[in-house]
């Protein structure tokens, strides 16, 4: 067999894919290897070029400088430490716990923007829209990757004085490692670039970039599957897993090859009692929690959406935003560290922990209020890592106190962060905040049974921590308006017995939240006015009864297929549009097909010079023309239901449909036309 180069020809260039002796036998066997098995080599490698920024990001270099210190990174740990060796002398240790986050936080600002404006923000809210068919592909550029990873390392290291997370980011990350592999995968094997592909290879990295944070695979995918999208194909189902899952074993063997774990363990492990966790009248209890995390989460998306709002509205703010971004971010960070100074009032707020101790010391099966009777509160100069619920404690202002106090606190401070410009995540804080909440709860109904409830003669104690970590699935789960909270909350964890009450929460708190207010990242999307399709949230706007007749656009510009030089010029110059209908004839106007700007520009570079030509090589031109007329493959009626269209719109990835009547073209449905036609059912004029 001769050594025959397969040549690819394509705009112009040729390209030379494979030496075809290698692959021409086993046809169906080339065919998977290349197929399904170099899907499964994209999703490994999407999750080990995750991995390598994600230790970048956690700087895994322990630095035991203070006790009790070596699970900290090296940026927090040195925040901790110079806090330490400043001695006695109040000014400098408040300079430093002061300086030190602005200049982290206004670099992570300034060198993002620098870089791309596109940077900052957790970029959950983009990727949704590039899901739902929209293109934006400044989002995914490579050098935003590098923008992205340089300022939320920085973002990180400023640590819980600013009070944000990671896991916006790294699903960002991960969507762009995918954009990049696809089209290597595009390049390498010689395939035209296939937006289906994309949009699965997308899919895949959401999960991975929750998984990755958190150790847990199941609710990577179940997490990308609620927030990501609105329909979700079957057939991603098992690339989803499996890249969430090789990023979850790589998550937690380097953890333990670094010796920051002695073996395989969850993320926030507890030591909840397994064979009776709680008795059933807790669930009254747990209940309540979940009203409480909805009406909070209602109030805290308002306040968030109208804060973002109001800082793109106001002068001044709007003034530092569009010319000198890290000075709002110094700003900001100021306000904040100087209230969380740990001899200040961050000595109710637990300051001095970071974001993992805040969630450790929450989930503690061990009742506070108990143990805050039986032990000296005084302060130690350093944190207790055995006992991090003394940096809850104080002798005057109580362990209810100190939790009321970083439940209101936190609350607006994590509002004002998300209004900064740099990357940064929102997910975690919003479980710290709601294992506070939970907390909170649980010390309470332990107070008012301090024996435990007693069932059946039998006394069981009230675990407080169970309490916590409902609390902490109900809020995230109300915020971001999904469900898979309470899984992620079990895999996190590694705790699994109060699976009901949690659940219990997450759905009572969903009703709230679903019902009252979009979620945190559609919330976002309005405020930024990302072109994403909102969703009809009831039936009570009777967006059934409305037909696509009366939302239409009927101002389309078609072109005959007979159309000759003049016409065409007519219609490229007239409208800006990518496609345009063709039409059979002017009278008839029966849609026969579409065709593309560009051919229509290369047919009047290509006949430019026979303006003036006979008839016969009209004709002539009308049949090149036909040539590249493509079918129409879906169309609208003018009686099908807005309810309908915007379904269709939303599975299919539609950014626009033409719309017939008996064949006959009457006008055109945008994003733009479907989204004002639910506005104004849903509010009304």
């Amino acid at each position: 067999m001769s050594n025959v180069l397969v040549i690819e020809q394509r705009e112009g260039e040729e390209k030379t894919l494979i030496q075809k002796h290698l692959f021409r036998p086993f046809p169906h066997t080339r065919r998977v290897v290349i197929g399904e098995g170099g899907k499964c080599v994209l999703c490994t490698g999407l999750d080990l070029t995750q991995r390598c920024p994600r230790d970048c990001i956690d700087a895994q270099y322990t630095a035991p400088w203070c006790p009790g210190c070596a699970h900290h990174t090296l940026p927090l740990s040195a925040h901790r430490w110079l806090q330490q060796e400043l001695g006695g002398n109040v000014l400098l240790r408040f300079l430093s716990w002061v300086v030190y986050p602005i200049a982290l936080v206004a670099f992570s600002t300034g060198f993002a923007q620098s870089i791309t404006p596109h940077s900052g923000g957790s970029g959950i809210p983009e990727l949704k829209t590039i899901l739902s068919g929209v293109i934006l592909e400044e989002y995914l550029t490579i050098k935003n990757f590098g923008a992205k990873v340089v300022g939320l390392t920085c973002t990180l290291s400023a640590g819980s004085t600013v009070f944000l997370g990671k896991v916006g980011p790294f699903v960002h990350l991960s969507s762009m490692i995918a954009a990049y592999l696809g089209r290597m995968r595009t390049s390498v094997t010689g395939d035209y670039e296939n937006k289906s592909k994309e949009h699965e290879m997308l899919v895949a990295a959401a999960a991975v970039g929750v998984s990755t944070v958190f150790g847990a695979p199941i609710s990577g995918v179940l997490f990308s599957v609620e927030v990501m999208s609105s329909h979700f194909a079957v057939r991603n189902y098992w690339r989803g897993f499996f890249a969430a899952t090789c990023g979850a074993l790589m998550f937690r063997l380097l953890a333990v090859f670094n010796s920051e774990q002695e073996t395989i363990t969850a993320v926030f492990r507890t030591s909840f009692k397994i064979s009776f966790p709680f008795d059933l009248p807790e669930m009254f209890f747990f209940a309540i929690l979940g009203v409480l995390c909805g009406l909070i989460g209602c109030a805290y998306l308002f306040c968030q959406r109208w804060l973002l709002g109001f800082v793109r509205r106001n002068s001044l703010t709007s003034k530092l935003l569009a010319s000198d971004k890290p000075m709002y971010s110094a700003l900001v960070a100021l306000l904040v560290s100087c209230i969380t100074f740990p001899e200040g009032l961050g000595q109710f707020l637990a300051s001095r922990l970071t974001m993992k101790e805040l969630l450790t010391s929450l989930f503690d099966n061990r009742t506070w209020w108990t143990l805050s009777q039986n032990a000296s509160l005084a302060r130690a100069p350093v944190v207790d890592p055995n006992n991090l619920w003394l940096e809850w404690a104080d002798p005057q202002f109580t362990i209810f106190g100190t939790l009321t106090f970083f439940i209101v606190m936190k609350f607006w401070m994590f509002i004002l962060a998300t209004t900064l410009p740099m990357p940064a995540g929102y997910f975690m804080p919003v479980f710290v905040f709601g294992a506070a909440i939970g907390r909170l709860v649980g010390e309470t109904v332990a107070f008012l049974f301090p024996g435990g409830i007693t069932a059946d003669g039998i006394v069981n104690p009230i675990i407080p921590g169970g309490y916590a970590l409902a609390g902490a699935a109900a809020y995230s789960g109300a915020v971001t308006h999904s469900v898979s909270t309470a899984l992620l909350a079990f895999e996190a964890t590694g705790q699994i017995a109060h699976i009901l009450p949690v659940l219990l929460c997450v759905l009572i708190a969903n009703a709230f939240t679903q019902k009252l207010q979009p979620s945190f990242y559609d919330g976002t999307i309005i405020v930024k006015k990302l072109p994403y399709l909102p969703r009809i949230r009831s039936r009570d706007i009777n967006s059934y009864k409305v037909n696509t007749e009366e939302f239409m656009n009927p101002d389309v510009t078609v072109l005959a297929r007979e159309a000759g030089f003049e016409d065409v010029l007519k219609v490229i110059t007239g409208s800006d549009d990518s496609e345009f209908p063709v039409v059979d004839n002017t009278e008839s106007q029966i849609l026969v097909g579409t065709i593309k700007r560009s051919q229509l520009v290369h047919f009047l570079e290509t006949h430019e010079s026979k303006q003036q030509a006979s008839s016969t090589e009209k004709e002539h031109w009308a049949e090149g023309l036909g040539e590249t007329i493509e079918p129409v493959t879906f169309q609208l009626s003018t009686w099908t239901s807005l309810h309908q269209a915007h379904h269709l719109f939303e599975l299919l990835n539609l950014q626009k449909a033409f719309v017939t009547k008996f064949g006959r073209i009457v006008g055109q449905v945008t994003r733009k036309e479907m989204k004002k036609a639910i506005e104004e059912l849903a509010n009304p004029k």
